[in-house]
């Protein structure tokens, strides 16, 4: 299949489909509909959503109980690839908000914090097995609602998920042992705001360490992904968690305000942009509340001129279209040593041609709906701004579904370090691509960035490998690898990423009080 690089602007390319009353730009001539070289032709494969049992209305989970909000407001969820609502979603209120943190308390004083780490470990082992008997319904509802494709929700996000309870329920009773010499006791109420590009999984790496330090939890989820939450509450009663040990209210930003703010929290866990990350640090400062903080990134993925590089680039694409590149770690900035440009190029789009871009719930999607309206404008704006600033744009031929958000995966090459596109988190499916000669010249590019999250080195040299993690400013770095993730390992930033550390046994620490014995 033969395309040639689009000089056209962003907008006029972008998938941005609006309702249908809105116009839609000419497809290119050459699509995706139309059997090339490059791909196979597959029949549509679309997963029901028979197994789904959605309420036409959702309430507030607090104290083990469905409670009405406070403001009697509630607002729609929709799907981002249909634009259909799904449901509608109580709004809560600081007054909501006061009455969860209530119940967690309560809950924490006289019955979570005094059962052994043996009992709060069979409940972790239960809700994980729900967690995979449920896990088709899960998968359904994750992709329906945040519009990733299928094969991801049911192959990443829930089994994730269903991992991070079982590993933690394993820790529950064997605190002492995970820091000896250490007298370690639970914080208290735990109050947390998830992000919407991994719902499911974000609470699980969030919920599940609080629970086996022997806290309790306030959660908000995402007001445009909330659903995944909600139906993990049918999880908790399925379990017989007591109540007020889980307590989730949905909203917009200022119920996650509400909770991160409230003087009856001990620890704040977020995950998110970096914008709100300093709101919530600025607002806990002077306070003595632990804090957690998982922010943006702008990880660069580095491919050395030894490296294998059709391995590469499946790391490559996974590194940055994974989720519509909706990922805090997305591989967003690829370095590629000068002598294996052409190669690496040459290789990336003839995989791109093979994407298939549609419906979440079709088994084929390799790249699926943008989340939001909001955030689709703010990935054409960073798009045209690279336009813009003189970068060469490149997109594959394809035909986009007639309505929802959806954006074609981008490569720009004649990127400088200057372009917004090298330097802000654009957070969608947007690669960037910069050469080097050396690897002491990759470093200094690499770590050009205010962001510390992630990065990733594909060479075939180990004593390279170790050199490079070294020097490299990120939190995680994965070597001929990328975007793999396991409950054992710890995972978190530094500078502008945050601080402090989700998964593993330093996943644990932030939960706990820990003192010399």
């Amino acid at each position: 299949m033969a395309t040639k690089p689009s000089s056209t602007s962003a907008a006029a390319q972008a998938a941005a489909t609006q309702p249908a009353a809105t116009k839609r730009p000419a497809p290119p001539k050459t699509t995706r509909g139309k059997a090339g070289p490059n791909r196979w032709d597959y029949a549509p494969a679309l997963e029901s959503t028979k197994i789904l049992q959605l309420k036409d209305r959702y309430e507030l989970f607090i104290d083990g109980a469905w409670v009405k909000p406070t403001s009697k407001q509630y607002f729609q969820t929709v799907s981002p690839s249909t634009l259909k609502p799904l449901a509608e979603v109580a709004q809560g209120s600081a007054k909501d908000v006061d009455k969860a943190v209530a119940a967690a308390r309560r809950a924490f004083e006289n019955d979570w914090s005094k059962r052994s780490g043996a009992e709060r470990g069979r409940f972790l082992f239960r809700i994980a097995r729900i967690l995979q008997q449920r896990a088709r319904e899960f998968a359904v509802l994750e992709s329906l609602d945040g519009g990733k494709p299928i094969k991801e929700s049911r192959d990443v996000d829930v089994p994730l998920a269903a991992a991070h309870f079982f590993y933690y329920a394993g820790w529950a009773d064997k605190l002492e042992y995970a820091f000896p010499g250490q007298k370690v006791r639970p914080l208290g109420v735990a109050g947390q705001v998830i992000p919407w590009n991994f719902p499911l999984m974000m609470l699980a790496w969030k919920v599940a360490p609080a629970l086996a330090a022997g806290n309790t939890v306030v959660l908000k989820p995402a007001e445009t992904t909330p659903l995944t939450a909600l139906l993990f509450c049918e999880v908790l009663e399925q379990a017989g968690l007591p109540a007020g040990v889980v307590n989730i209210v949905t909203g917009d930003g200022t119920t996650g305000a509400a909770v991160v703010g409230h003087p009856d929290v001990d620890k704040v866990a977020f995950t998110g942009s970096t914008a709100v990350g300093k709101q919530i640090a600025r607002a806990v400062a002077g306070t003595d509340k632990k804090v957690t903080l998982e922010l943006g990134g702008k990880a660069a993925n580095i491919v050395f001129d030894d490296a294998p590089l059709d391995q590469a680039v499946e790391g490559i694409v996974n590194g940055i279209y994974f989720n519509q590149g909706h990922v805090c770690c997305a591989g967003s900035r690829l370095f590629v040593q000068e002598s294996a440009y052409d190669a690496v190029i040459s290789k990336l789009k003839r995989r791109m041609e093979t994407l298939r871009i549609g419906d979440p719930l079709d088994k084929n999607t390799d790249v699926g709906a943008i989340n939001s309206k909001a955030q689709l404008e703010r990935i054409t704006t960073l798009v045209n701004a690279g336009v813009e600033e003189g970068a060469e744009i490149w997109q594959p031929a394809c035909d986009l579904p007639k309505k929802g958000y959806f954006f074609r995966p981008t490569i720009f090459t004649g990127v400088s370090q200057s372009h917004r596109i090298a330097q802000e988190e654009i957070f969608g499916p947007v690669l960037s691509v910069l050469t080097f000669r050396t690897p002491a010249e990759a470093i200094e590019k690499a770590n050009n960035t205010p962001y510390g999250l992630s990065a990733g080195v594909w060479t075939d040299k180990g004593s390279r490998i170790l050199s490079m993690v070294s020097k490299l400013k990120a939190g995680v770095v994965w070597a001929n690898t990328f975007n793999r993730f396991d409950p054992a390992s710890p995972f978190g930033g530094y500078q502008e990423s945050g601080y402090g550390r989700e998964g593993g046994l330093q996943g644990l620490a932030p939960y706990l009080h820990i003192e010399k014995a």
